[in-house]
């Protein structure tokens, strides 16, 4: 029985997937497969990743939870079209006790799916598959993903399209908004038995008689430290709704996500979102709103002084976190005072003439290269009278750790998606998962994945239709 399903019939409910219509395993996650210690034949790990059977007759179960939505509450919302299907040990990163959950995207309806079908579109599959070996390849924090599973079932979205289902992995996928849930309805029982719930499996650590307080700060360092890595590496969430922020800081629910490409910090990468309350620079900002929504979802265990001296903490986290990313990137390992000026020097160059994120910074390491293009001149003297003072010797190396050379790029993902639904092809979703999960290794022979956007894809946009 699953863990999250002894907290009983308030907080979850069991239900039964429909499998989908003559599945086919697209792709799986070798890597994550060996951590978990999976020994299934793929034959055997399609019926279970596709619906048609239960993991170890396991109960499928859907959780319910609540959520700020665009600033908006929503009292019910829930696992409308995913459930927990499995809870293992494993040697994989991310839980103190080895715990990973499994859950199936896209199997069907559950409770909570009001009125959908609790399908998931291929095209919107591929993007979240795709983009969670990206962001574990860029060490950030993330839910991971072990397969994908294509099917000729059909669903009707803007047009007709195929059904697939990802199986995402993670030590929980609890979110903000369960709490939202409870705290809303004034069960201030439930919030403390999830809240003790979470500490127990995952902050075992935590003891005394300042347990909340210390659960609630933590929570806070790494959605802090998620954000600052966000930031460092131009990732847009896209839809930094509560119901989609993970209590250990994970990065979740990945809908219309995006890049930066073209440097531009008011980037909005959904094109649903009009008033641009989730672009690339309001993350920060947002971050920090949506953990005051969970203080005050656990206002019962922590006293609202506290709960704000814990929120003061954020921005210094995050400042901090952020800071010393950046310098690693710019090959900087000591902290100095103009620091800030420079990197902020660099980014303002980006801006004005349009360059590249990505590749501008992996090209930092190339500094013969950099001093060709007239526009960084005068920028340079001052990068090389402050690399001047580090004396490191292995500056490249370092650079190029945390600089990657590729990313998923929306015309990349929008090729790979294009090649799956009209040629039923999938060698690019392959080639990409293998670029993306080791993005800083050269990978000679694949800097075509490394250009800007072309023409035809500078106007793509994406929504949360998936």
């Amino acid at each position: 029985m699953l863990n999250f399903a002894k907290l009983g019939s308030e907080f979850s409910t069991k239900v039964q997937t429909q499998p989908l219509d003559q599945p086919f395993l697209i792709h799986k996650n070798t890597q994550l497969y060996a951590d978990l210690g999976l020994v299934l034949t793929d034959s055997e790990l399609l019926k279970i990743t596709s619906g048609e059977e239960k993991f170890e007759q396991i109960e499928p179960i859907a959780s319910i939870y609540a959520g700020h939505q665009f600033g908006h509450f929503n009292p019910q919302l829930g696992d409308g079209r995913s459930c927990l299907i499995a809870q293992i040990e494993s040697n994989a990163p991310g839980s103190k006790r080895g715990y990973q959950e499994l859950s199936l995207k896209g199997a069907g309806p559950t409770p909570y799916s009001r009125q959908a079908d609790g399908r998931a579109v291929l095209r919107s599959s591929i993007r979240e598959y795709l983009c969670s070996a990206a962001m574990q390849g860029l060490n950030i924090s993330t839910t991971q993903a072990l397969s994908l599973v294509g099917s000729s079932t059909e669903v009707y979205r803007e047009n007709l399209e195929t059904a697939a289902i990802v199986m995402r992995v993670a030590p929980t996928h609890i979110r903000f908004g369960h709490f939202e849930l409870f705290a809303s309805r004034g069960q201030i029982v439930q919030v403390k038995k999830l809240a003790d719930f979470v500490i127990e499996q995952h902050f075992p650590e935590l003891q005394g008689a300042k347990v909340y307080e210390n659960f609630f700060l933590e929570v806070v360092k790494r959605t802090a430290v998620m954000i600052a890595s966000w930031q460092a590496q131009g990732f847009a969430h896209g839809v930094m709704n509560t119901d989609n922020m993970s209590i250990l800081g994970l990065t979740m629910d990945y809908g219309p996500f995006g890049f930066l490409e073209t440097y531009d910090t008011s980037f909005v990468c959904n094109h649903s979102d009009h008033e641009g309350r989730y672009a690339f620079d309001q993350q920060p900002s947002i971050g920090l709103w949506n953990l005051t929504r969970l203080a005050d979802a656990l206002s019962s265990l922590i006293d609202t002084k506290q709960a704000k001296a814990i929120l003061q903490t954020y921005e210094q986290q995050l400042i901090k976190s952020y800071s010393m990313l950046m310098r690693q990137k710019f090959g900087l390992t000591q902290q100095h005072e103009g620091d800030h000026q420079l990197i902020n020097q660099f980014l303002e160059l980006l801006r004005i003439h349009k360059k590249d994120y990505t590749n501008s910074l992996r090209g930092l390491a190339d500094l013969e290269k950099l001093s060709a293009d007239d526009n960084f001149s005068s920028w340079l003297v001052l990068y090389d009278q402050r690399l001047a003072e580090e004396k490191i010797e292995h500056r490249v190396e370092l650079m190029n750790s945390v600089n990657p050379k590729f990313i998923l790029r929306n015309y990349l993902a929008e090729e790979a998606i294009r090649e799956a639904e009209d040629q039923k092809r999938y060698d690019k979703i392959s080639t990409l998962f293998n670029l993306l999960s080791s993005p800083f290794e050269a990978h000679l022979g694949f800097e075509s994945y490394t250009q800007k956007a072309p023409k035809w894809a500078q106007g793509l946009s994406v929504s949360c239709s998936s």
